[in-house]
């Protein structure tokens, strides 16, 4: 029996002050599926994903989050519901402590400290200093392990790799995979790291220009490599790179 779809987007329309950033987007995530969102920078994704949070009304299209339409429902609401958002630029409060986020964030029936802290150790060792004093990469674990704590169904991650060394990046980018795998989260994640998001994804949209150029699984796109370049540059070269190929 395949998976449910977790979330579906429907000529989805998206943006600012009634200004589509992104237009007709069809984009679907399965339980368990890890789907990345790629894309130069000023594509949509992140607008993207804040809509689907529930921080941006729609424009335009429909939105469905386990067979329910939640286009325009409040962010408060959806978190109710089990979207989890871990937003670009981490949102962390410099002046409480690892603990104090992971208390804030955690709910009945959440992930267990313990197994959060098997998946980031540095968390256990930074339990009780504040965020504003940890590390790049040990405020990205916070991140997102307040994301995962309360073992959300829909798990969006902006920009993990932000400011983060590589070394960091493919450590922490698989726990993406994991998460998905062992509690049927559906994931989907925006990524510059294009090489590394296509080794934990399942499959791949491209956004530029705030349209989807290209879609696929991410075997297939790791093995066209000069298609997905193109993609980069646009609808036009990515149809002229496919007729080349």
């Amino acid at each position: 029996m395949p998976p449910e779809t977790l979330l579906k987007l429907s000529g989805l329309d998206a943006g600012y002050d009634g200004v589509a950033v992104v237009r007709d987007l069809e984009i679907e995530v399965a339980e368990g599926e890890v789907v990345a969102l790629l894309g130069p920078n000023g594509a949509g994704k992140t607008t993207t994903l804040a809509t689907i949070a529930g921080l941006l009304k729609p424009i335009d299209g429909e939105l469905h989050y386990a067979g329910e339409a939640i286009g325009g429902m409040p962010a408060h609401r959806l978190a109710k519901r089990g979207i989890s958002l871990v937003p670009e630029g981490r949102a962390l409060f410099f002046g409480l402590t690892v603990r104090e986020h992971l208390k804030l964030a955690g709910t009945r029936g959440g992930i267990a400290k313990e197994r959060l802290f098997e998946l980031f150790p540095e968390l256990e060792k930074c339990y009780g200093r504040k965020a504003g004093v940890l590390s790049g990469g040990e405020q990205q674990m916070l991140a997102v392990g307040r994301g995962l704590i309360s073992r959300p169904r829909l798990l969006l991650v902006d920009e993990m790799s932000l400011g983060l060394a590589p070394v960091i990046v493919e450590r922490m980018l698989p726990i993406l995979r994991t998460i998905a795998s062992e509690y049927g989260t559906g994931v989907l994640f925006v990524e510059q790291h294009v090489a590394l998001a296509l080794e934990v994804a399942d499959r791949a949209y491209v956004l530029n220009h705030g349209r989807v150029v290209l879609e696929g699984t991410a075997a297939d796109l790791r093995e066209r490599r000069e298609l997905l370049r193109s993609s980069y540059l646009g609808e036009a070269a990515v149809m002229a790179s496919a007729a080349e190929g």
